[in-house]
């Protein structure tokens, strides 16, 4: 356990030792700060009664997701990256931590990057309350799927990772990736009607939108516990692949 805490640790001070990470945080807080102003103004001046709040969190939070998409490969993108241009990534396997262990730390180190980005956004909801009380339910199922949108899409920045040594190649294959998966079902016209209800299964928009008007549905539980285990389980055989290479 011991082990695993300081490379836990290790990762924690490597990420919030880095300048990259103030500045996704930077950017982030601006872009959301942006929709939150925009989005509000826009509710309050066309007007939509009683329901304004809940059709505000929806809209925002729809438009906080794009900017988490465009900042987390710059996260993800040295995960695994980054030790294979420097070297350490070899003198990594030699400590007595199963590739399991190895993955665990620096997935949860993202997630603390993240989690302390996006939880910064609670501030919109308490200036709102603060003004006019309201009911949290939402909210609640809101940042549940945010947090699983997250795991989902750091999981596959971390594969992606873990495939090249080239820091810029992982960012840009990460941000394809996950816009693609966003967007899947967005041009329904362009999809064959046989084939849009697996698009729609696929698409992780389709998934994460309940979430965001208040429903907590399990099957959306399910995609993304099930697409977060997937792709840390590719993470897994990429990293045993070495082996292969006879490198172990």
């Amino acid at each position: 356990m011991r082990p695993f805490l300081s490379m836990l640790g290790k990762e924690l001070r490597t990420f919030f030792a880095s300048p990259l990470v103030y500045f996704v945080a930077a950017v982030f807080l601006a872009l959301s700060g942006y929709y939150f102003y925009t989005n509000l103004n826009a509710f309050i001046t066309f007007g939509f009664g009683e329901s304004i709040v809940e059709h505000l969190w929806q809209r925002l939070f729809n438009d906080i997701v794009r900017v988490v998409i465009t900042v987390i490969p710059l996260v993800t993108m040295r995960v695994y990256a980054e030790e294979k241009s420097l070297g350490t990534m070899e003198l990594l396997y030699t400590t007595p931590l199963r590739d399991g262990e190895i993955l665990a730390s620096k997935y949860l180190a993202c997630m603390a990057v993240f989690t302390m980005i996006v939880g910064s956004t609670v501030l919109y909801p308490i200036l709102i309350y603060r003004i006019q009380p309201f009911d949290l339910s939402q909210l609640y199922a809101v940042y549940l799927g945010m947090f699983l949108l997250v795991s989902a899409m750091v999981s596959i920045g971390i594969f992606i990772s873990s495939l090249t040594q080239t820091q810029l190649i992982a960012a840009l294959f990460t941000y394809g990736a996950v816009l693609l998966l966003w967007n899947l079902s967005w041009n329904e016209a362009a999809v064959p009607k046989d084939i849009l209800g697996v698009v729609s299964q696929i698409c992780a928009y389709d998934h994460f939108e309940p979430f965001a008007r208040g429903i907590v549905d399990l099957k959306d539980l399910a995609y993304f516990i099930a697409l977060t285990t997937f792709m840390n389980w590719l993470t897994m055989r990429s990293m045993e692949s070495r082996q292969w290479r006879g490198r172990r």
